[in-house]
């Protein structure tokens, strides 16, 4: 039976999966909304992932997670390889693209920028604290603007004259564009201002004082917005790569790490179900006060962390 691997991404907003071979070919993938519940999430991307899987040609030898609830995740999932979204998003890209000097992301709820030198990741800067450059700003500019947020791109690409659009932040961006709409201009125009608002956003606040080089890969969500891409060229004056499967590069990422691991623990598609649940307890053993995280299948105890000293090794 061939080997594959596993990668799991669970963010805030969406959850996603991949399984690859020995040459990085996806043989499953799937992107689903985290709806608040990771482990909800993880179970029902498992049971999708694999309706796609040929479980008599392959055999899942390794598994990785990565993303906000990559500790808990890999937990439940048995991972051999736990990596923070800059490392996955990096390793993912760097395996198509080895020649990437920048790597754009802009998901649901935040954005980054990774910039490569050499096949590695020399710098990034991260943006978790204003949403207007995120796919969850254009969401909710489109349903402010009567259309569906996959049709966003197509509008923008129509105009010919992108109204200006206040980008510093989310409130004076729908403060202002509300004002726009007001004064009458095209939806078109507006939409292509909103495109522009959140790349003017980004560079000011994610890529603030980073020099962006070419090749750039753009990825994330929002790299299906061809509005925002088209915004991206524009202003950066180069061609801007979008990867096909580009909202999974953090999944296959992971997927590329567990399989360049060394650790090997066959995967179980039978968790999907299996019972596990969270609580949180306080240690109170020190003046640290830890607060830990446990985490239990059935009724077992399978992994907490959380305690800063070896006293918090003893709450259950």
């Amino acid at each position: 039976m061939e080997h594959a691997y596993l990668g799991v991404d669970v963010g805030s907003i969406s959850t996603k999966g991949v399984i690859i071979d020995k040459q990085n070919n996806i043989l499953s993938s799937q992107y689903i909304w985290t709806q608040g519940d990771p482990i909800g999430a993880v179970k029902e991307l498992v049971r999708q992932l694999e309706e796609q899987f040929d479980k008599g040609k392959y055999q899942i030898v390794a598994t990785g997670s990565t993303g906000s609830a990559r500790k808990l995740v890999g937990t439940i999932l048995g991972a051999t390889m736990v990596k923070n979204e800059i490392t996955a998003h990096a390793v993912g890209t760097t395996t198509f693209y080895p020649d990437v000097r920048t790597i754009l992301e802009i998901g649901g709820q935040d954005s980054k920028i990774i910039l490569v030198e050499n096949g590695v990741a020399v710098d990034y800067a991260m943006n978790t604290l204003c949403a207007a450059g995120t796919g969850a700003f254009l969401s909710s500019q489109a349903k402010r603007l009567g259309i569906e947020v996959e049709e966003i791109g197509d509008y923008a690409l129509r105009s010919t004259h992108p109204t200006q659009i206040a980008a510093r932040c989310t409130v004076f961006a729908e403060s202002d564009l509300v004002h726009k709409i007001q004064m009458g201009h095209p939806r078109e125009d507006i939409i292509a201002g909103v495109c522009n608002a959140v790349v003017a956003n980004y560079l000011n606040n994610v890529g603030k004082g980073k020099k962006i080089v070419s090749p750039v890969v753009f990825q994330g969500g929002v790299s299906k917005n061809k509005g925002v891409v088209a915004a991206f060229q524009r202003t950066l004056g180069c061609p801007v790569i979008v990867d096909p499967n580009g909202h999974l590069m953090g999944a296959l990422g992971v997927a590329v790490l567990a399989r360049k691991g060394s650790a090997r623990q066959e995967f179980d598609f039978a968790m999907e179900r299996m019972e596990f649940r969270t609580r949180e307890a306080s240690c109170g053993g020190c003046s640290n006060n830890c607060e830990i995280i446990c985490v239990y299948r059935g009724g077992a105890l399978i992994d907490s962390w959380g305690n800063r000293c070896e006293r918090g090794a003893r709450v259950h």
